[in-house]
This record gives C-alpha cells, sequence and structure tokens, in this order.
C-alpha cells in the first residue's frame, strides 16, 4: 500500500495506570510475556504493506525508543522515510506540560504531516490492543469515496467510548462522545483519512485553539457535511487506559481463543527479539494455565499467570492471578495473588501479598517487598 502513510499516537499515559507509566508511555507498556502495547499498531500497518510510519512522542519515552530502534522488526528501517520518531519539535511550547488533545498533537508535528508524500493517512492509537486486519478497511475505503473512514469495534470495549451512528446511505450521521454502550457502534479511534483533509481540520483547529481530533475536528468536519464512513473489526480490541484494564485484558491472553483472535497466524505480530535459553522447571515446580516466557528459572507454583523473561521463583513460591515482568525474583515460599510487578523487583522470602481481580496490587519498577 504505497499510497498510505501510519501515524501512531504514543504520547500519551493514562493517570489511571499508575506506576506503570510513571517512566514509560503507555504504548511502550508490556504486554502478555515479550510484547509491547505499540506491537499491535506497528504490526497492523507492516501487514498492510504500510512501511512509512511516524511515531508521536512527547516525554517519558527512552524505553519506547529502545524497544522501537531502527525499525527492523516490522521491515520499518529503510534509508529513505521508513519509521520515524516524531518528538514535538513543531512548536516550542509543546515541549511544556502534556499535549490536551489528539488535535494538539498533530498540530505539534505538522511540518512533518505537510512532508507526506502519500494522499492517505492511518492514524491509530499506541495503546490499544488490537490485532487489525487494515487491508480490508483500506480497499473499503477506496471504494467507499469517503474521506474519513473510522475504524470501530463490533463489541464495546471497556469504559465510554465514542461511538458513531451509521444513516440509511452507510455513512455517518451523527457522533456520540464518551458514552458507555447504546446506540452507534465503538470508535478504536483509528482512522483512515486524506491528507489534505486531515490538515483541513488541523488548520481549522489551530486556528480556533481547539485541540480535541473528535469533538472539534471530527465534529466540524460532520457538521459541515462530510463524507465519513465506518470499518467493523471483528477481533480482540480492549483500551488499555487503567490497571485494571491491563490486567484484564493480561488476563484475557490465557484464554486460548481470545489469545488466538489477537495472534491469529496469518497477521504476526512482530517485537524486538531478546533471544535466551530455556526455561529451566525444578524438580518441584509447578506451572498451571500460565504464559512464562524464556530464560526464567521456576523451582515454585505458578497459576493462571504472566512472566516476562528473566525472571526467578524460588522454592516454595506460590504465585496466582499475578503478572511478572522481567528480571523479577520471588523469595523462597513467598505468596503472591492479583500482584502485577514491574521490572526488577524482589520479593523477600516469606512475602505474603494478595489484591483482587477488580484492585491488583502493583509494585513500581525496581521495588525490594
Amino acid at each position: 500500500m504505497l499510497d498510505f502513510h501510519g501515524i501512531i499516537f504514543a504520547y500519551r499515559a493514562a493517570p489511571a495506570l499508575g506506576e506503570l507509566v510513571s517512566r514509560r508511555t503507555a504504548a511502550s507498556l508490556p504486554f502478555c510475556g515479550r510484547y509491547r502495547l505499540i506491537n499491535f499498531p506497528l504490526s497492523s500497518l507492516m501487514n498492510a504493506g504500510i512501511r512509512d510510519v511516524g511515531v508521536i512522542m512527547q516525554r517519558d519515552y527512552q524505553s519506547l525508543l529502545d524497544h522501537l530502534g531502527s525499525g527492523k522488526p516490522w521491515d520499518m528501517s529503510r534509508k529513505d522515510r521508513g519509521l520515524r520518531i516524531l518528538p514535538p519539535f513543531g512548536l516550542p511550547e509543546y515541549h511544556k506540560g502534556n499535549y490536551a488533545g489528539t488535535m494538539e498533537a498533530l498540530i505539534a508535528v505538522s511540518a512533518y504531516i505537510r512532508d507526506i508524500p502519500q494522499k492517505h493517512v492511518v492514524l491509530m492509537l499506541g495503546d490499544l490492543c488490537a490485532n487489525i486486519d487494515l487491508q480490508p478497511i483500506l480497499e473499503q475505503h477506496l471504494r467507499s469515496g469517503a474521506e474519513i473512514t473510522a475504524i470501530c469495534s463490533d463489541h464495546t470495549p471497556w469504559g465510554a467510548r465514542h461511538r458513531f451512528v451509521v444513516g440509511e446511505d452507510g455513512f455517518v450521521k451523527e457522533a456520540l462522545y464518551d458514552v458507555k454502550g447504546g446506540e452507534g457502534l465503538a470508535s478504536l479511534e483509528g482512522y483512515v483519512i486524506e491528507k489534505e483533509t486531515l490538515l483541513r481540520l488541523m488548520d481549522y483547529c489551530n486556528a480556533r485553539n481547539f485541540y480535541r481530533f473528535h469533538r472539534d475536528g471530527l465534529g466540524y468536519f460532520l457538521a459541515e457535511g462530510g463524507k465519513m464512513d465506518v470499518a467493523v473489526h471483528p477481533g480482540y480490541a480492549e483500551m488499555i487506559n487503567s490497571v485494571e484494564n491491563y490486567y484484564r485484558a493480561s488476563r484475557d491472553m490465557l484464554d486460548s481463543a481470545k489469545r488466538h483472535e489477537l495472534f491469529p497466524a496469518e497477521r504476526p505480530v512482530r517485537t524486538k527479539t531478546n533471544e535466551g535459553v530455556s526455561t529451566y522447571y525444578g524438580e518441584h515446580a509447578v506451572s498451571r494455565n500460565s504464559l512464562v516466557a524464556d530464560n526464567c528459572i521456576i523451582e515454585g507454583e505458578v497459576e493462571n499467570c504472566i512472566v516476562f523473561s528473566g525472571v526467578r521463583i524460588k522454592k516454595g513460591a506460590k504465585l496466582k492471578n499475578s503478572i511478572i515482568f522481567r528480571s523479577c525474583i520471588i523469595g523462597e515460599n513467598a505468596q503472591l495473588d492479583c500482584v502485577i510487578a514491574d521490572k526488577d523487583c524482589s520479593f523477600a522470602p516469606g512475602t505474603d501479598l494478595r489484591g483482587s481481580e477488580s484492585l491488583p496490587i502493583v509494585i513500581g519498577k525496581g521495588k525490594q517487598i
């Protein structure tokens, strides 16, 4: 798809994610043992043949830079274009505070967008957990003649979502903002949009100091009679904007049917490779319904857990319903239930921590318990 350019929004980190985003953006949040959330939009674009992609960042993006590198895992390491990192270089004021909205983030990199050679732009969120088959969506956009095609879900992801109500002609007749359920299709905040249309909306909002893409940009577009189509993504899709959502989405991956929806063989999800030795299981180790990465030493018990690489679980330790990030150490006879442990945490022998599925305990990066 040489006439399409991808832009991924990786600047935001929802406050409800707490310590999980104290040193990273939500897009770089580790997921499912070996991935980062940004792997999903990057792989979706890659699988559709889109190799020119800009990633909008603003702050706390060092871990994301380390993960993305040159873009080689997604075949985006090119001498001419390919993967491009977009800090807020356009306007000095965007180095202060946080972007007030998606439109403000776009305006901050307007020089980059104006220089895009492709006719169409695909906008995607960096913190959406979904493997979207973009190929039929791009084809539908070209057939429909619409200036914008909104990517929507066939179900309602957790929390309030923007929704689009479709008229008899198949195009959007009304947009509903931040509602839970009801009429219309839930937006995944992904869009295929004509470059000139995007620039027109950016100029309109910039001239009026508007910063919201949906209420201000799309609201204006629809009010002016703009033609907007919808395309439905039928697979797994959840927005990761709180600790509860992250925990539930991670636990969903223990369900083989949902895991297959997110990782179908025909649309691989690529990530930065960190090759290690196979995981060692001790004589009395037990692993039930868990996803365990390589390079771990498991001498205790894990049940309904997701364990990242380099983790050591010592003898007598019992872990249930927990997510353990890379290089953590769980001491002998420790017991963890409904715990999310960030990278490099260590738990002393005999530690007993028990959260709940609705309120898991989060241990920040590098903490010693």
